[in-house]
């Protein structure tokens, strides 16, 4: 049987299996729909909390950064592990004690104020959407490569799938279907990681093979990295090019942030008890674990597969699995100095984005329509096909091609999901229920809880089309909006009892204003700016902006709240008893 036959067959079981959870465990009430009737098995809660965290960004492209960016991608690995230990110990039991659906709940509840629950949902939807562009993205390129579909296509049915049991299920059909995604994307990482540990290094753990010598040689995987990207004309791999400040300023905003993701919090509310959500946080780590230890390897064995297949080789005899990424447009060449061999090296390959003219060069290549840069690198590779990719570069059976394929949309479909539901909720509970129209009825409620859902999905489906950029790199912004939005106010509300309504909201305001402004300038194309250090504030990235937009939050929070009404006593009491253990808060 070939590849594209065991492809369809493995992610068509897969998606079987997500809808048939979706129908035995519909939602039948809000509390089912928004937080799983509060009834989650700690583990499975651990489970499903790894694959509602462990993204696209995880799964398809933090490797494919680590492959090209070396050392400097090392700030996704401390940033996203970091904080979730910090989410774990810090936020999530307290946030399980005061027992609401949502994260605005909490801040709605704990500020007195639906202006701030307001200003909570706004940011909420802001992270969401920016979040769930990088999981459509993600969709779509597993799509359009393993099922032979175009982009725009495949992100169309991975909205069909989502709505499918988002809508339907809610929290209940999402954790459950979480937990079956999880097995399925853990073990697609795991086995080829495996696989081509081996065929590198003869040793089966990718872990020690990152530190073990190349087959047949006398060096080390990382010092045969190191030289052969160095004789290409780029640093080593071991070596980083970002500033201290910037390296710092990202593992802090990616930390907070993860810290401060609403998706990732709200699993917390569906266990029975505070312990449970301990214990499930706990779980959560170890299985996190798992893919995040493997993927600094994964990353190395990529790079130095891809770079032995294609450099100095001949275009007429580069691999079939360049040729086949090349047909949709993620993989480009052109003989800039038509000798008709693919010269690799430093430097975008093409000025711009990458479009095809529809007609092919003399060596078989598709001719595109943008300029070469005069730059000697004549090929382009998108970060989010290498992990993808690294099945087809090893040469391993069609049935590990398969089976990352269907990994890659299980990671892209249940944070999807988890996203959808967060913005979902937060319409129908925290606006409609608790803000404009608060004697609706439960029925209501939930019908207008799915129709959000809807509604989201279509607009997650145009941010896949569209997105501002790969994967990761989208995700990195997500997590820069929660660190200077919610983050902040999450933890002064269980912290400090002095922050009051007035500062919270600006708080919020401020920190959203200022990260929002600053990622919209250096990433969008309407202002045209300058997408480089020399041009940002302090030389901290858009990526990493998100540190100081949370410094500016507590600023303004602890400022305004000196010179306005101080918080009420009840509020004083409340905080009292989230934080005392064997306390009950009415709910």
């Amino acid at each position: 049987m070939d590849t594209q036959a065991l492809t369809y067959i493995f992610v068509g079981l897969s998606f079987a299996l997500y809808i048939g959870i979706a129908l035995w465990s519909r939602a039948s009430s809000t509390s089912e729909f928004y937080v799983a009737g509060g009834h989650v098995h700690p583990i499975a809660n651990g489970m499903a909390t790894a694959a509602d965290w462990m993204s696209a960004a995880s799964f398809i492209s933090m490797a494919g950064i680590i492959a090209f960016s070396g050392y400097d991608a090392s700030v996704y690995l401390m940033g996203w592990t970091g904080g979730y230990v910090l989410l774990a110990l810090l936020l999530a039991p307290y946030l399980r004690k005061f027992g609401q659906f949502t994260v605005p709940d909490f801040i709605g509840e704990r500020y007195y104020s639906k202006t701030a629950r307001v200003v909570a949902v706004i940011c909420l939807i802001i992270i969401s959407f920016t979040y769930i562009a990088g999981q459509m993205r993600g969709v779509g390129v597993v799509f359009s490569r393993f099922l032979e579909l175009p982009v725009d296509m495949g992100v169309a049915v991975g909205m069909g799938i989502v709505f499918f049991y988002a809508v339907l299920g809610g929290m209940k059909g999402i954790t459950y279907t979480q937990v079956a995604q999880y097995c399925v994307l853990i073990f697609a990482y795991l086995v080829p990681a495996v696989f081509i540990s081996i065929m590198v290094t003869g040793n089966p753990i990718p872990q020690l093979g990152l530190g073990s010598d190349v087959v047949g040689g006398d060096i080390s995987v990382l010092s045969k990295l190191d030289g052969v990207l160095v004789d290409l004309g780029f640093s080593a791999f071991t070596e980083g090019s970002k500033s201290k400040i910037d390296m710092f300023a990202i593992t802090l905003a990616l930390m907070v942030g993860t810290a401060g993701l609403p998706h990732v919090i709200v699993r917390f509310f569906t266990v029975p008890k505070v312990s449970d959500a301990r214990r499930s946080a706990g779980y959560a780590l170890i299985f996190i674990a798992l893919l995040y230890m493997t993927a600094p390897a994964v990353g190395a064995f990529a790079r130095l597969n891809f770079v032995e297949s294609v450099s100095e080789k001949s275009y007429a005899n580069a691999p079939e699995w360049v040729k086949t990424w090349e047909g949709i447009g993620l993989i480009a060449w052109v003989d800039k100095n038509e000798d008709g061999v693919i010269q690799y090296g430093p430097g975008a390959a093409f000025e711009g984005r990458v479009d095809f003219s529809g007609e092919v060069g003399v060596a078989g290549e598709r001719l595109l329509t943008n300029h070469p840069t005069p730059l000697t690198n004549e090929i382009f590779v998108d970060r989010d096909i290498m992990v993808l990719a690294n099945p087809e570069i090893a040469g391993l059976p069609g049935w590990v091609i398969a089976l990352v394929a269907a990994g890659g949309v299980a990671a892209a479909l249940s944070t999807a999901a988890g996203l959808l539901l967060v913005i979902s909720s937060s319409i129908s509970h925290d606006l409609l229920k608790k803000t404009f129209r608060p004697k609706i009825t439960e029925k209501t409620e939930l019908m207008a809880a799915r129709g959000a859902a809807a509604t989201a999905i279509v607009i997650a489906g145009y941010l896949g089309i569209n997105p501002p950029g790969f994967v990761a790199q989208v995700v990195a912004l997500a997590f820069g909006l929660a660190a200077c939005s919610l983050f902040p106010a999450i933890l002064m509300g269980i912290f400090f009892k002095g922050v009051n309504r007035e500062g919270a909201i600006a708080g919020m305001a401020a920190g959203l204003i200022f990260t929002l402004g600053y990622i919209v300038y250096f990433k969008s194309p309407w202002f045209g700016a300058t997408n480089s250090s020399e041009h940002w504030l302090f030389g901290i990235s858009p990526e990493g902006i998100g540190a100081i937009g949370m410094v500016l939050n507590f600023a303004v929070a602890f400022g305004v709240a000196q010179f306005t009404q101080a918080t009420p006593p009840s509020v004083r009491s409340m905080v009292d008893n989230i934080r005392t253990p064997g306390t009950v808060l009415s709910q």
